[in-house]
């Protein structure tokens, strides 16, 4: 059985792999509609397919590194 403190980390990174998603989803909101229909031009669906997903992944993993990151310092303290 894992202790009351690792479970607690658990939920932490949990908890900031999804703030880290829904701020790289927040990033990629912005100005989406100008992105994806240009004037006189057919849709641009790799803004769907391939910016979302990568903005989404990429708000992740930043999120996940400075967590791992604030916790290294914070143990050398």
């Amino acid at each position: 059985m894992t202790g009351m403190g690792q479970r607690m980390q658990a939920a932490g990174g949990c908890l900031v792999a999804v703030v880290g998603a829904g701020a790289g989803l927040g990033a990629w909101a912005v100005g989406v509609r100008g992105r994806f229909r240009r004037f006189e031009q057919a849709p641009d669906w790799s803004v769907i397919y391939a910016e979302l997903p990568l903005m989404v992944l990429g708000g992740v993993a930043v999120s996940l590194g400075l967590w791992a990151l604030g916790r290294r310092v914070r143990a050398r303290q």
